[in-house]
């Protein structure tokens, strides 16, 4: 099947359709940088996760002292303990930490390659690893990432720099064109790619891990579960909404490659069971991060990146 029937709209030839993220789209991503700053005084987190300090948030996550509370202070910050012994509210205070690293590991592989409404999956996931990468631009922060294809790894090291984060966009609106034309998927190359991450991210940094999540990641929670001992790790869940909701009820056609099956999802039960499928999935992951101390994201492909930011 065409990837380009599953999409009504076209856009403007310059852009990808939704069908691969265009070096214009992953340019323009720059312009939400000043919208996540003036989200600033919010966190990034889960309603299954602690209280966790993020990029996003653009405060420092270094502890510097503990002072008396004062008006306007952020209340999440107060410590309870020397609060009472001493009988009077006292507050953490953080200062901005500088020449921060931060890393993206962007997943292009063949399940990334869906998407039914706006775009696919690997479009998303392309243009939140270029808005992360911006940020870190503006914040003087170094910059580094593995973009995964199913096969390959390109790994960029972390700088501070306008010239690398470019030739990293140009990488990833490639990478993001060629891989709809022969999706890849190979689960030993994807633990060695991840492996790569974990091996080579140094000090504390603040890593983000960009996918679906649909691969065999029982043996990579491992790799995961270290990377969030050691530094800020924030899980960014991609789906496509018709991974949440079983299609309306009727006969379907579903292609992968040389695979072809037909369904039918009438049956109120295979419904349920669909629902289940990914709400399962769901908890599991936030089960992991709860445990593990690290956060998780989503990004459904046809919401507006800027509409899914304010609510993180």
């Amino acid at each position: 099947m065409n990837l380009k029937t599953w999409f009504r709209h076209k856009k403007h030839q310059e852009e990808g359709n939704g069908l691969f993220a265009s070096l214009d789209e992953l340019m323009k991503m720059r312009k939400l940088t000043k919208y996540v700053q003036k989200l600033n005084y919010k966190k990034v987190f889960s309603n299954q996760t602690g209280d966790i300090k993020s990029i996003f948030k653009g405060r420092g996550m270094e502890f510097e002292e503990i002072r008396a509370y004062a008006y306007g202070d952020d209340i999440r910050d107060i410590d309870w303990r020397v609060t009472a012994r001493k009988q009077q509210p006292y507050t953490k205070v953080y200062a901005e930490e500088r020449d921060r690293q931060v890393y993206v590991w962007l997943d292009l592989s063949a399940s990334m390659v869906f998407g039914t409404k706006k775009e696919l999956k690997s479009v998303t996931a392309s243009k939140l690893a270029a808005l992360i990468g911006w940020l870190s631009l503006e914040k003087k922060d170094r910059f580094g990432i593995v973009i995964f294809d199913g096969i390959k790894t390109w790994w960029f090291k972390p700088q501070n720099s306008r010239a690398q984060l470019l030739a990293v966009l140009k990488k990833i609106a490639e990478l993001s064109a060629s891989v709809i034309q022969n999706p890849q998927a190979d689960e030993k190359e994807l633990l060695k790619s991840v492996k790569l991450l974990e091996q080579n991210v140094k000090n504390r940094a603040s890593v983000f891990i960009i996918s679906d999540f649909r691969h065999d990641f029982v043996n990579l929670k491992t790799e995961l579960a270290a990377l969030a001992r050691r530094h800020n790790l924030y899980l960014i869940d991609v789906y496509d909404t018709l991974e949440e909701k079983a299609p309306k009820a009727g006969e379907y056609l579903a292609q992968y490659g040389t695979k072809k099956l037909i369904f039918d999802s009438a049956s109120r039960e295979y419904r349920r069971q669909y629902e289940v499928y990914f709400s399962q999935k769901r908890q599991d992951w936030r089960d992991f991060c709860r445990q593990n101390g690290c956060s998780r994201l989503e990004f459904r492909t046809d919401t507006d990146i800027r509409e899914s930011l304010r609510y993180l």
